[in-house]
């Protein structure tokens, strides 16, 4: 079995898919899934009344044709010897190609040529493959096929009790370098997170050919989740954590390598695919100060229906995560209300993630219905806690720490290098900055809600304990390049919060009861 990657720009699930082999000519053509041949995919965008051929990789006689005019997306699919990863960096080659590591695509008119590099290039290639395996995929057992992956809904092999179910958006992320020039030419307003259409998303992905951007399975819970699932992954400290994420994704190869790459982070996507669906997507632009301009394509992300498979899940499972950026259609809504009436029904911790200020503005009275009626725990930064309280700016993290602690039994906030607050029943305890050297602050809440959530599940009951944990994974995605926390840091984290953990403040059972005893 070959394992694949699949980078597409734009929805192509009504769109000509062909596969062209690599074989040599005259040579046979392997199957769609073969364990020796790699194989190339062309993916035609978007489409219009005017088909034109695209030649075959090697000349052969059987061209390509679509009913597209615009532009063209080849990806070379490996086989597993070739130790090649679905989320690599691309950069700009020659006649317009972006090449990465795992896979050469290109973007093009007729006449445009498919190259998958040789010689030096392989060398650079391969480099820059081992690099992004260390970060992103360091265990090969991790590894799963990714047929296999798309099935973890409805598999007799998945643990009958969960330990966290993350309820959330499932979006890949294109994250790409650009100057302030390139914001200004489209008019987006440097630092702010903005929903867009299929029409802009296209607009931006036309404007950045030529950057060097790079894909990965991305969203915010699903961030919190993975770390978790890492720190969780061995028995230090209990039993290895089972977690798994419910959310929306087509049945678009962005779908597929969505469920991927979670399933290889040892994360299991409960939810089927949405047949003809598109999967969301989020456009990152990082200037060089470090500020980051997102643009977010739900696709059908933001609909998470409640069904058989999302009710017995949420039924057995210990703590229920909802992302506030699910609050952005109302549909939605409905499904976060029923699956927090069964979680508190089945004695499980509810938690809440605050996700944006401009979210919680948007759907402020939605956010404390289900926070006032449900939450047990709500995560937010500093901004998020005051847009919470209808706090001023001026108002210090530690008032709207206080504040949110008299509405929900334990409220998480974090103010970035000054430190966080966990606030129980109307006081704060301040948590200090874990010292670090700054290289990507991207995900840094996302890590630091993991490690509440671990020392939560670990039966901890001190709040500074689980307070200097959570810091202490933070600053470790800090001090790294990427969102995602390494599962050799996690073995590490864990380890360490293990043999220094006092026996005397654990308990053995989690629930509701459990946090409101802090």
């Amino acid at each position: 079995m070959s394992h694949t990657c699949s980078f597409v720009v734009g929805p192509i699930s009504s769109l000509p898919h062909k596969i062209a082999t690599t074989s040599p000519p005259h040579v046979s053509s392997p199957p769609l899934y073969s364990p020796t041949f790699p194989r190339i995919s062309f993916f035609l965008y978007p489409p219009t009344t005017s088909p034109f051929p695209l030649p075959h990789p090697h000349g052969h006689s059987n061209s390509i044709t679509s009913t597209s005019s615009a532009s063209a997306f080849a990806f070379l699919h490996h086989p597993p010897a070739a130790k090649r990863l679905s989320s690599a960096s691309m950069t700009r080659g020659p006649h317009g190609f972006l090449r990465a590591s795992s896979c050469c695509s290109f973007r093009g008119d007729t006449g445009a040529q498919f190259e998958t590099g040789s010689g030096a290039d392989d060398e650079q290639d391969k480099g820059a493959a081992d690099e992004e395996e260390e970060e992103e995929d360091d265990d090969d057992d991790l590894i799963v096929e990714e047929e296999e992956a798309g099935r973890d809904f409805g598999s007799s092999l998945l643990p009958e009790r969960w330990d966290v179910l993350g309820l959330g958006q499932a979006m890949v992320d294109f994250s790409g370098i650009v100057d302030d020039e390139f914001l200004e030419k489209l008019g987006l307003e440097k630092g702010t997170r903005k929903v867009v259409n299929h029409e802009e998303r296209g607009r931006v992905l036309r404007a950045m050919d030529g950057c060097s951007y790079k894909a990965a399975a991305g969203g915010s819970l699903s961030n919190s989740l993975v770390a978790l699932a890492r720190l969780g992954s061995r028995s230090i400290g209990g039993s290895p954590l089972n977690v798994a994420m419910a959310g929306s994704v087509g049945s678009d190869p962005l779908g597929s390598f969505y469920r991927s790459k979670l399933r290889r982070a040892n994360l299991h996507f409960l939810s089927a695919p949405i047949k003809d669906g598109t999967t969301g997507t989020v456009i990152v632009l990082t200037t060089s100060d470090a500020q980051r301009t997102m643009l977010a394509y739900q696709g059908t992300s933001s609909t998470v229906n409640y069904d058989p498979c999302l009710v017995s899940t949420v039924c057995n499972t210990k703590i229920l995560v909802v992302e506030g950026y699910l609050f952005e259609l109302p549909d939605t809504i409905k499904t976060i209300t029923k699956a927090c009436e069964e979680a508190r029904r089945s004695g499980a911790v509810v938690a809440v993630t605050a996700s944006d200020v401009s979210c919680i503005e948007r759907h402020y009275d939605d956010f404390w219905e289900i926070v006032g009626n449900y939450a047990d725990i709500v995560f937010a930064n500093s901004d998020e806690a005051r847009a919470f309280c209808h706090f001023s700016s001026k108002e210090s993290p530690i008032s709207a720490t206080r504040y949110l602690s008299h509405f929900v039994p334990l409220a998480s906030v974090t103010d970035g290098p000054r430190g966080s607050y966990i606030g129980v029943k109307g006081e704060a305890v301040y948590i200090p900055p874990s010292p670090c050297v700054p290289v990507d602050t991207c995900g840094a809440g996302d890590a630091y809600a993991s490690g509440v959530l671990y020392g939560i599940l670990r039966g901890v009951s001190d709040l500074k304990g689980i307070g200097t944990l959570a810091a202490r994974v933070a600053a470790t995605v800090v001090g790294q390049q990427g969102t995602r926390l390494r599962i050799q840091d996690a073995v590490e984290l864990a380890e360490s919060f293990a043999f220094n953990l006092d026996s005397s403040t654990i308990r053995s059972d989690i629930g509701s009861d459990h946090i409101s005893s802090f």
